[in-house]
């Protein structure tokens, strides 16, 4: 008799590491995948994945050979590459892991010690007890087959879509950056998912649906799968039935806090994470069954086979959960599938690519040091570390009279304000002609400086992210690094191994620094207070009947998500309930205290 269960398999971990910047996990599964430990990588960079599968290459002795700049497709054949090459070294660890004994400090012990609470861990243990050797060997046996690893999976920002230019001509639709990304994860020969993140792109759903492994067989089974990362049901509903009609079924919609999270924000008008999960914990059945109706019309209209019954669907959630606590909030009372943690895993070197200095500053920052910027070329929210190599070169070129980064890579080339070929906002090219402009129109000097602070507030996010990885790994030594985290890195305060975060995540240890960590409700609920309250001072010299509404609503969803969180204390498990209420209370205060006086064209903010 088997001790574990065939007919139902599970997912090693109930949680993943979500894609972080464009280099800090960018190898993470070639470290963490043989523990059963999901990741995401991110494709923007064909240059790093480039740099990257030459390092991996020599340090695992394979031959290399170079997918140039002059080579047909190069991107999508890049991206191919370095793909199957993560698969290949993925896999010979799980066959030497496998194999390994079960003895203290083995790859197989580490894999089943890590392991939280289920039944595959609970089978390990059962093995560890018995004490007849024979009867040990064969459980030993029945388990190596069941350390499996985790999912290589990719993401993808749908709004960086780089258009691709040659001799002055653009190049044809399948050739910018994201349709040749996109192509080059769905020619590579793993079985993982596709995170598409930033909203719907139509032209780029059209173009998943062109790829077979995209397609559900008659059972529902698909080779590439993919998630969508929103920040509220509709958002899935509208992406969902898009995918659907069109034959391609969302295999997971991965709820992502607006404000409370690393990297870009897109923050919601006012709606909070918890109502947002409680609306998709009650529509999500509905909506597959619409969904799979819409499917199987497209799958009958292409000539493939119907799928009896809706293909399975996950919902995950990640932002800003920081404890063993939160993390069983999501799981229980929301019922997601798992959790996803990002920020946290910088400070774990056995994980991501951060390089000592920017590692220790990340241990060592506070609120001040965190700050949602206006750094990002895309005019996206960006979460920054105010004292990153990336931010100081920032102001030294200000300082001396150059501001803007050097465009090196133009991945988010965008702007076509004095170009026919997009550039960069971040760029010198831009910055340069941006404020010669704004010189030209004779502005006043008082708001000549706000309006230079918002030009020169862009900085490089593609060339200087890949900088966590490269100067890591002694690839570029003169990089300068940017960091995206997330406001929650503030408490923790220390590098940690692979052990302590997974132990840390399932309640096993705290590695929380601080002695107050608001909860993660409470966190979200502050960060979209500050951002109520720094919209409204902006709107304060320019109100319309479209600032009004649009203040209303935003209001009117803090005042009804503090609402739901009132009520949800008194059904769910919190720890500190009468600090959780207390701290609403005074948050409620602050909304009710913003208030605006359209007459006088001014607001008041108490």
């Amino acid at each position: 008799m088997s001790i574990v269960d065939d007919a139902a398999p599970q997912r090693a971990h109930t949680f993943h590491i979500p894609v972080m910047g464009t280099g800090f996990t960018i190898d993470t599964p070639i470290k963490v995948a043989r523990y059963g430990i999901t990741s995401v990588i991110s494709l923007v960079d064909d240059v790093l994945i480039e740099q990257m599968r030459r390092y991996h290459s020599e340090l695992a002795g394979l031959s290399y050979k170079p997918i140039t700049t002059a080579d047909e497709d190069f991107r999508a054949r890049r991206i191919t590459a370095y793909l199957n090459l993560l698969g290949y070294l993925v896999e010979r660890q799980v066959e030497v892991l496998q194999a390994a004994p079960f003895e203290p400090g083995s790859e197989i012990t580490r894999y089943f010690e890590l392991l939280p609470e289920m039944p595959l861990r609970l089978a390990y243990e059962r093995m560890l007890a018995t004490e007849d050797p024979a009867e040990r060997a064969r459980l030993q046996e029945q388990l190596r087959p069941r350390a499996v690893p985790g999912s290589i999976d990719v993401n993808m920002l749908t709004k960086l879509v780089g258009e691709r230019y040659r001799n002055g001509e653009k190049q044809p639709a399948e050739m910018s950056d994201a349709a040749s990304a996109l192509r080059g994860f769905a020619q590579c020969d793993l079985n993982s998912a596709i995170v598409f993140s930033a909203g719907l792109n139509p032209p780029l759903y059209t173009y998943v649906s062109e790829f077979p492994d995209f397609l559900p067989d008659a059972q529902g089974h698909q080779k590439k799968r993919v998630i969508l990362k929103v920040s509220d049901f509709r958002s899935a509903e509208v992406q969902g039935r898009f995918l659907a009609m069109r034959g391609v079924w969302t295999s997971e919609y991965r709820v992502e806090s607006g404000l409370n999270c690393g990297g870009h924000a897109f923050p919601s008008r006012g709606l909070l994470l918890g109502p947002i999960l409680e609306e998709f914990r009650s529509k999500l059945q509905p909506m597959t069954e619409h969904l799979h109706a819409l499917l199987n019309t497209a799958l009958i209209n292409r000539g493939h086979a119907p799928v009896a019954e809706p293909p399975p669907v996950r919902l995950t959630v990640q932002g800003g959960i920081g404890t063993a606590e939160e993390d069983r909030l999501m799981l229980d009372y929301y019922e997601v599938d798992g959790t996803g943690w990002g920020t946290p895993f910088l400070l774990v070197p056995e994980a991501t690519n951060v390089d000592p200095h920017h590692r220790q500053l990340l241990a060592e920052s506070t609120d001040e040091d965190v700050y949602l910027s206006d750094a990002s070329p895309l005019g996206i929210p960006f979460w920054n570390l105010r004292m990153s190599a990336s931010e100081n070169a920032r102001r030294a070129r200000i300082a001396g009279g150059q501001p803007g980064s050097p465009c090196i890579k133009g991945f988010a080339a965008c702007n076509t304000e004095f170009t026919t070929a997009p550039i960069c906002a971040a760029s010198a090219n831009f910055q340069r002609r941006k404020l010669q402009t704004l010189a030209d129109n004779g502005i006043p000097a008082g708001e000549m400086q706000a309006l230079r602070t918002a030009v020169t507030n862009r900085s490089c996010i593609c060339h200087d992210l890949a900088g966590g990885a490269t100067l890591a790994l002694g690839i570029d030594g003169q990089a300068t690094p940017a960091v995206c985290c997330g406001p929650g890195i503030v408490n923790f305060h220390r590098i940690a191994s692979l052990e302590e975060m997974v132990g840390h995540i399932y309640g096993r240890l705290s590695l929380l620094s601080n002695s107050y960590r608001p909860h993660m409700f409470i966190r979200e609920l502050m960060l979209y207070v500050d951002y109520l309250r720094r919209d409204v001072e902006k709107m304060a010299a320019n109100l319309n009947n479209g600032h009004m509404k649009s203040y209303t609503e935003f209001r009117d969803n803090l005042l009804a998500g503090i609402e739901y969180y009132q009520q949800l204390a008194e059904q769910a498990m919190f720890k500190r309930r009468e600090r959780f209420l207390t701290e609403l209370r005074a948050l409620r205060e602050k909304v009710e205290q913003l208030q605006q006086i359209p007459a006088l064209g001014q607001v008041v903010i108490s």
